[in-house]
């Protein structure tokens, strides 16, 4: 491993910025975020970056390295050819703030325009419900998602062409399966699904699956069916014909 490294960082804001290379040392078992660091405390006292955990929990330091959404803390030196630049941008589908730190609050904002959960009534005198273990299995996958927005980030719809008015985005659709999957839910989000978040815009590459840093399968396990829900429901010829019946 090289003892050197240059990383090519955006510094800027709203307002614009330009690419800035700092060289510095780098170490055995350095992730991207050990490096950023360095460079702000001996090159860039005012570098702005977002982090908390250094896990890969928090979701705090999602960055665009050479080009691709990862978490900075996620990320190993030993990963990355250290020959050339490594370059370090914030995420493209958000506005920027200053620097690596992008406006993140649209997500929440979006977020609440899906229907909340609401469970059915108690099965049981004492006020308790009974599941399938199968079913309560099937939403567990979907709260392992440490809202990163990494998914965002590098879903088309959102990165060029900026739907954010109409489309939800494939972390909000991880979300709105959880709720639609939960084995004891009861409200209806199909007709939001088609209409208010636009899931139609979405056309499955599975790019969002990619970058996940929890390995979600966002497309083949909560995607996918909830477009199975709004094809059933609109778009299924039999069922149409019923209707008209």
């Amino acid at each position: 491993m090289a003892t050197q490294a240059t990383f090519r960082i955006w510094r800027g804001d709203a307002a614009g910025g330009q690419f800035q290379d700092y060289t510095t040392q780098v170490e055995e078992g350095m992730v991207v975020l050990d490096a950023v660091h360095r460079i702000q405390a001996q090159q860039a006292n005012d570098l702005a970056v977002r982090w908390n955990c250094k896990a890969g929990k928090c979701g705090s330091c999602s960055a665009e390295i050479n080009g691709t959404p990862k978490l900075m803390c996620m990320t190993r030196l030993s990963d990355i050819n250290l020959e050339a630049p490594v370059t370090l941008e914030p995420m493209h589908a958000f506005p920027p703030i200053r620097d690596l730190v992008t406006d993140v609050s649209w997500n929440f904002r979006a977020k609440k325009t899906i229907k909340p959960f609401k469970p059915r009534t108690p099965d049981a005198p004492d006020g308790t419900w009974r599941m399938q273990q199968d079913d309560v299995e099937r939403v567990q996958e979907f709260r392992k998602c440490i809202e990163c927005f990494l998914c965002q980030d590098v879903c088309h719809v959102l990165r060029e062409h900026h739907k954010h008015d109409e489309f939800i985005g494939p972390r909000l659709l991880v979300y709105a399966a959880a709720l639609e999957m939960h084995p004891l839910d009861t409200e209806d989000r199909v007709s939001d699904l088609r209409h208010k978040h636009s899931i139609g815009y979405c056309n499955i590459t599975t790019c969002c699956r990619q970058v996940c840093p929890e390995s979600i399968t966002i497309t083949e396990n909560a995607i996918i069916p909830l477009k199975e829900r709004v094809v059933d429901r609109y778009f299924d010829p039999l069922k149409r014909l019923f209707r008209i019946l």
